[in-house]
């Protein structure tokens, strides 16, 4: 494997975990009630938190 192909990986490993965990909880929001609000909660939740934590300060070394 390639140096390229292991950056670009990496590089899109974020956005995808993001993409993912948004679509299932918008997928779980539309299934029903009960669990599934749970689950489109946390699924929504960690990927606005994940989508946010740029902003975060960073520790200082």
């Amino acid at each position: 494997m390639s140096h390229r192909s292991q950056s670009t990986r990496r590089i899109f490993a974020w956005p995808l975990l993001i993409a993912v965990l948004s679509g299932a909880g918008l997928f779980a929001a539309l299934l029903g009630d009960g669990v599934w609000d749970s689950l489109a909660w946390l699924g929504l939740g960690l990927s606005a938190a994940l989508g946010l934590s740029g902003f975060w300060p960073r520790r200082q070394r």
